[in-house]
């Protein structure tokens, strides 16, 4: 495969079935990429992070750029064989990590100019820079820069930020050029402002990209805001792209957007919760801090594939991680990402199926009978 193609192979509802190819790979849809920010996915094996069925995963450019350099990553063969991934990459631009620096950086039409988080050092980032970085990591899907600000804004100030953000998708697109391989997508903004987030998507639209992602969402607002701005700005999308919700979120954010017509999926969630004793199953969420399950000798899913979530008892990962030993990090890690790409891999064949709310409504409803049932236990 030359080209990069995505294919709608199935519908249920605006939830969709569908294929992503490209040359270093096939991405089924709706998938949920697992953030390996610095070229890894904290503590995991990226060999064990594609036997669970992940088809592609996500590198962060501002990161990358820093540490070890986006120049020395090309020198070393390009980002998938420093991280010996040989499958799809997706980076993002840097835009959120730099916007979040509010006390380090400094806008301009032209770009952002920040220093360094780590060291103090000052860096621009342009659209077409942060375009050269991803071109030099060789990632597959490179995203344009964008100013992200965090809910609730003032409506002017959202406005000038999708407003820039537009014009950076253009000078991006133009930075980007024609890769028949890769693709470039550009990021809908527009805050919790329907009539923005549509005029965004209209003309990112006209655009005629690869892909498009949502953006700046999750950043602050309640859920039925973030689901209301999606019921705006997907129908504007084109049928026949790949749709992008970035950054989102928690599996019931996941299947609700789902529902809405979204393709794709990352969220430093589950990393970041398996590190912090949190497991994601199908009984709900999991602490594994609490002292009820210290002498609990049942796995957290003896139905599970996954050897991490069927082999080690409650008490035992409750042990890891109250005395901070990195395996609990390692094996609460395994259990979100088997977890996160089961639930991916149950709502592609379900969509298949045409049963797709019949497997929302049984999902949540294990939610929901584990949650009672913990509650129960501890009274």
């Amino acid at each position: 495969m030359s080209q990069f193609t995505f294919d709608v192979s199935a519908t249920d509802g605006l939830a969709r079935r569908g294929t992503i190819s490209m040359p270093r790979g096939v991405v089924r849809t709706p998938a949920f990429m697992p953030v390996g920010t610095a070229a890894t996915v904290k503590a995991m094996y990226l060999d064990q992070v594609r036997d669970l069925g992940s088809d592609i995963i996500l590198g962060n450019t501002y990161h990358l750029m820093l540490r070890p350099g986006a120049e020395r990553v090309a020198r070393l063969g390009g980002l998938h064989d420093f991280a010996r991934w040989p499958h799809p990459i997706l980076t993002d631009s840097g835009g959120f990590q730099v916007m979040s620096l509010a006390s380090l950086r400094k806008m301009s039409e032209q770009g952002v100019t920040f220093r360094s988080h780590i060291d103090g050092t000052v860096h621009e980032l342009t659209p077409e820079r942060s375009i050269e970085i991803q071109g030099l990591l060789d990632s597959d899907i490179q995203m344009q820069l964008d100013e992200c600000i965090r809910l609730p804004a003032e409506r002017s100030e959202i406005e000038r930020a999708m407003e820039l953000s537009l014009r950076w998708a253009e000078r991006c697109a133009v930075a980007f050029g024609d890769q028949p391989g890769k693709a470039m997508f550009g990021i809908v903004q527009g805050g919790d402002d329907a009539a923005l987030r549509i005029r965004s998507a209209e003309r990112l639209r006209d655009m005629g990209l690869k892909g498009y992602a949502v953006g700046g969402l999750a950043v602050g607002e309640p859920q039925d805001v973030m689901l209301a701005m999606l019921g705006e700005t997907v129908p504007v999308l084109p049928h026949g792209k790949p749709r992008y919700l970035m950054g989102v979120g928690t599996p019931d954010d996941i299947l609700k957007s789902i529902m809405r017509g979204i393709d794709m999926f990352d969220c430093v969630m589950p990393t970041r919760a398996g590190r912090h004793g949190l497991a994601f199953t199908r009984h709900g969420r999991i602490n594994l801090k609490n002292a009820r399950h210290a002498e609990d000798a049942a796995p957290l899913d003896e139905r599970s594939a996954c050897p991490a979530t069927r082999d080690y008892s409650r008490a035992y990962l409750h042990h890891l991680v109250r005395t901070q030993e990195t395996l609990g990090a390692m094996l609460l890690t395994w259990n979100n990402l088997a977890y996160y790409q089961q639930l991916m891999s149950g709502a592609r064949d379900a969509i298949e199926r045409g049963a797709f709310a019949d497997f929302v409504a049984e999902t949540t409803e294990g939610w929901v009978r584990g949650e009672r049932e913990r509650g129960t236990a501890r009274s």
